[in-house]
Formats: C-alpha cells, sequence, structure tokens
C-alpha cells in the first residue's frame, strides 16, 4: 500500500540541478540499498577521498587511514575495483614491484556528494555530540 505522502514533494540536490523527486521515489530501496551498501560505508568513503587528490600505493593509503586495518584496506580495495571505482595498476617499473590506485571518472563522480557530506559532518559533528550525550544521560 502507498504511503501517505502522495504529493509529497522532497528536493534532492544534484551537482547539474535541483530536482523535485516524490516521496515514493526515494523509497525505491531495492535499487539503492545495493549500490549504497558499495560506496556508503566508512572506509569506501574515505579511500575514495584519500584517492580524489592523488594515485596512491596501499601502504600510503594505510597511513592515512588512521584505524584500518590491513585486512579491512584490502577487502575495500578489492570492493571498490569491483565496482569501477578505482583502478589498480601494478607498477613493474618499481623495485619491488608495487601497486598503485587510482580513482576512476566513475569514482570521481562521487567527489562532490562526499565533500558535501563532509562539510555537513564538520558542520553539525558538535551538534550530534550533544545529542548523543544527551540520549546516554537519559540511559543512565
Amino acid at each position: 500500500m502507498p504511503m501517505e505522502s502522495e504529493g509529497l514533494l522532497i528536493k534532492a540536490c544534484t551537482s547539474q540541478s535541483h530536482k523535485v523527486v516524490s516521496a515514493e521515489a526515494l523509497l525505491d530501496v531495492e535499487k539503492a540499498r545495493p549500490v549504497l551498501e558499495q560506496i556508503a560505508n566508512k572506509w569506501s568513503i574515505l579511500i575514495l577521498t584519500v584517492l580524489c587528490s592523488r594515485p596512491s600505493r596501499f601502504n600510503e593509503i594505510m597511513r592515512r587511514l588512521e584505524g584500518i586495518t590491513h585486512k579491512a584496506l584490502a577487502d575495500a580495495l578489492k570492493r571498490l575495483e569491483r565496482n569501477g571505482l578505482i583502478r589498480r595498476e601494478v607498477l613493474t617499473t618499481t623495485t619491488p614491484v608495487g601497486v598503485e590506485y587510482t580513482i576512476t571518472s566513475l569514482g570521481r563522480s562521487l567527489q562532490q556528494p562526499f565533500e558535501a557530506l563532509y562539510a555537513w559532518s564538520m558542520k553539525y559533528g558538535t551538534e550530534i555530540e550533544r545529542a548523543q550525550k544527551k540520549y546516554d544521560k537519559v540511559q543512565d
């Protein structure tokens, strides 16, 4: 049964313009969920952010992402490569042979939304911390 929000309009921002989208269109979870699961986890966002500035080798990415484990980084890089968001290149001109990761044009298309999300987190981070403290105080 459709939600009672027929006629409710939500403005969604895109890189080119503002579009008006029906609330029901935003609930097309079957299409959105698999894509969001691939790109919206913390390591994927941070890895793509690192690679937006320049191509990087595995250990350089690991150093820049404090707290990521070797396995988590390796798994995330494979997933991002599989999804066409990064490209893995074997560097045969170095000894020992190295691997460099580069963001693809598809991956770069996420730069603007990620920058907006980062700016939002910087603007509202303290508000979220206050809400967490308030919630935790009530729960204790």
